[in-house]
C-alpha cells in the first residue's frame, strides 16, 4: 500500500518571480547557481528563466517534498541568498506549487537528476 501512496504523491515546485536592478541579472544568475549547487539529490531540478531584454526572471526548483529545501541551507547557500536579496528591485513573489503533470523532457531530466 505504501508504494501506491508514494505513486500518488506529487513533486512540489518552489517558484520565485522577481526583477533585479538594471544590469544585475548576470550577477544574480551566478549567485543562484552557487545557491542551487549546494542542494543534494533530493532536489529534482532547478531552472532560472529570464524574460528577454529585461532583468525580470523566474526561478523554479523542484522537490519531492518542499521541506527538503530547508535542509540544504548551508553557509554557501545563505551567503549567496543574502547577496542575491540585495539585487532585487523589490522582494520576489514566492509560491509553492504542486506538479500535476510532467510531459516531455522534464520527466527525463528529473529522472537523470535523481540517479
Amino acid at each position: 500500500m505504501s508504494e501506491f501512496s508514494d505513486f500518488l504523491k506529487h513533486k512540489q515546485a518552489y517558484v520565485a518571480i522577481g526583477e533585479f536592478q538594471p544590469g544585475r541579472f548576470a550577477e544574480a544568475r551566478q549567485l543562484y547557481e552557487q545557491a542551487v549547487s549546494t542542494y543534494g539529490p533530493r532536489c529534482k531540478g532547478a531552472y532560472l528563466l529570464q524574460e528577454p531584454g529585461s532583468d525580470r526572471g523566474i526561478a523554479v526548483i523542484f522537490w519531492d517534498d518542499i521541506s527538503d529545501m530547508s535542509e540544504h541551507q548551508d553557509k554557501i547557500y545563505q551567503k549567496a541568498m543574502q547577496e542575491i536579496s540585495a539585487l532585487f528591485v523589490k522582494p520576489p513573489e514566492v509560491k509553492i506549487y504542486e506538479v500535476c503533470s510532467e510531459i516531455g523532457l522534464i520527466p527525463e531530466m528529473l529522472a537523470a537528476a535523481s540517479r
